[in-house]
């Protein structure tokens, strides 16, 4: 019997590698792409183990869970670890960043998470990037949640690994991911008798028998349903432009602060230029079961309560790929009031004007 997603012709290299100069298109870099055939995870302890090794100091900043991850990894290569920890609901400054650089002179390794969707801050970027070329590190950026939802420009802001991920602002699969390498990162790569070879997690491998051999043979057979998946996610951005992509993110995040603030709840994130467009989070009491009762009433809802110990006074209202919309952002606050007994027609009301106002 037939199937729509059955029985493809095999992906060809030509249009795997088509499909990886459109990312690196988004990225606007000059820098080699490698897509990697698995959530964005691979991608990043591929580069955390590529780049880091007995010797190594790293600068860990932690604004959120992810952060914790990576100075495991981190720790796991040998490496020692300075973690930089800030509160969750707020940004690292790169005041911060440059004087734990100062710190420790021997810092070569800085890991940072841009936007936090679980937490929901974004961190300045651009202005750390300039901290840490001034020190001289290597800079590897999880930019998974941003990608689509806010500038990402790695080669502008001195990001040496930016990491992204399809299945959030871009709307695409989650079972396939990318990530960008400065000359330097693949210099350091080479020169780390640690870093894996002939492994799922190895990015030298790609760079030594795909890129270097000419993108003419792959390594294994791809992930061909998310592969051409990313391509279609890559087309709609196309289609619609991504400052248009990005401004729309940036309009459901602010018309959730809004609404949630005409419900009575403070945002988690205090600070609006702090707060991540892919997420808002909300200062919720009893949020585990705030979230449960505003599920039971629209299943379709698109929020959760905090993971963790966040569990406890946090819901999470996620507005990114096609759900960064105005109706979507309706629905969530609808659920919200009705799990809270509140009138919901003021929250909504006071949403659409402030979408109306960010799109101006």
């Amino acid at each position: 019997m037939t199937h729509p997603l059955l029985d493809f012709p095999p992906l060809t290299a030509e249009r795997f590698a088509s499909i990886e100069r459109r990312v690196a298109e988004l990225l606007s870099t000059r820098q080699d792409v490698v897509i990697t055939q698995g959530e964005a995870l691979l991608p990043l302890e591929g580069c955390i183990r590529s780049g880091a090794r007995p010797g190594s100091t790293a600068l860990n900043v932690v604004t959120g869970p992810y952060g914790t991850t990576f100075g495991n990894w981190l720790r796991d290569c040998g490496a020692t670890v300075v973690d930089l920890e800030v509160p969750f609901d707020t940004a690292v400054t790169a005041g911060q960043v440059a004087a734990a650089l100062a710190e420790r002179p021997e810092i070569d390794f800085v890991s940072l998470i841009h936007a936090e969707a679980a937490t929901g801050n974004t961190n300045p970027v651009a202005e750390i990037g300039e901290a840490v070329r001034a020190h001289g590190a290597l800079f590897m950026l999880d930019a998974v949640a941003s990608v689509g939802a806010e500038p990402l420009l790695p080669d502008a802001w001195g990001v040496d690994l930016c990491v992204i991920g399809a299945q959030k602002a871009m709307g695409g699969p989650a079972g396939v991911s990318a990530v960008s390498v400065s000359e330097r990162a693949w210099a350091r790569f080479a020169e780390n008798p640690a870093a894996p070879r002939r492994s799922y997690l190895s990015l030298l491998d790609w760079k030594e028998r795909w890129i270097d051999g000419g993108r003419t043979a792959l390594l294994h057979a791809p992930a061909q349903l998310e592969m051409l998946a990313l391509e279609a996610c890559l087309d709609r951005i196309t289609a619609e432009g991504l400052p248009v992509v990005e401004a729309r993110h940036a309009a459901a995040a602010a018309a959730t602060r809004v609404g949630a603030a005409a419900l009575g709840l403070a945002p988690f994130v205090g600070r609006a230029a702090e707060a991540a467009p892919v997420a808002t989070t909300l200062r919720v009491p009893d949020a585990s079961l705030v979230a449960a009762k505003a599920l039971a009433a629209d299943p379709a809802a698109p929020l959760a309560a905090g993971g963790g110990a966040l569990a406890k006074e946090m819901v999470r209202v996620n507005h990114y790929g096609r759900a960064a919309s105005l109706p979507v952002v309706r629905s969530a606050l609808a659920a919200l009031a009705t799990a809270l007994g509140v009138e919901p027609g003021p929250a909504l009301d006071a949403a659409g004007a402030a979408w109306e106002a960010a799109l101006r």
